[in-house]
């Protein structure tokens, strides 16, 4: 006699949150509108200040950080957050003076990705940090 066991496979998705720290409203529209399209959920923040308060409130798994920001600029930004919190961030910014390429590297960015820039390399390149931040090693 054989007896059938029914088993169900159940999918969890796991949603990825970004926050998208930038001052230009076009900008921060196109990156959203296309994260969400891709069943990411997206914060955002219009000035420095406000990417670190959001930050550390909602712990998103990868920040996309404007340099050129009112308030706190993203640099600074990025200080205050080190501090506390080792946060993927990918830097998306029209500033691409070596100087503050090498800045944001010192403070541990993943990514430094000039304006303009073609969205799906923007998601690709988060989609790989992504999957190897969620890798173990124990």
């Amino acid at each position: 006699m054989c007896r059938v066991i029914e088993k169900t496979i159940v999918w969890v998705a796991i949603v990825k949150t970004v926050l998208i720290v930038d001052d230009d409203p076009f900008i921060v529209k196109l990156i959203s509108l296309n994260l969400e399209a891709r069943d990411y959920s997206v914060l955002t923040a219009g000035d420095g200040k406000a990417g670190l308060i959001s930050a550390l409130k909602n712990d998103p798994d990868l920040i996309l950080l404007d340099v050129m920001m009112p308030i706190m600029n993203g640099l600074e930004m990025l200080k205050e957050l080190r501090q506390v919190s080792d946060i993927p961030v990918i830097i998306v910014s029209a500033n691409g003076n070596q100087d503050i390429v090498d800045e944001a590297r010192e403070l541990g960015i993943e990514c430094f990705i000039s304006k303009p820039f073609k969205v799906e390399g923007l998601i690709e390149t988060m989609d790989i940090i992504l999957s190897i931040d969620s890798l173990s090693f124990d």
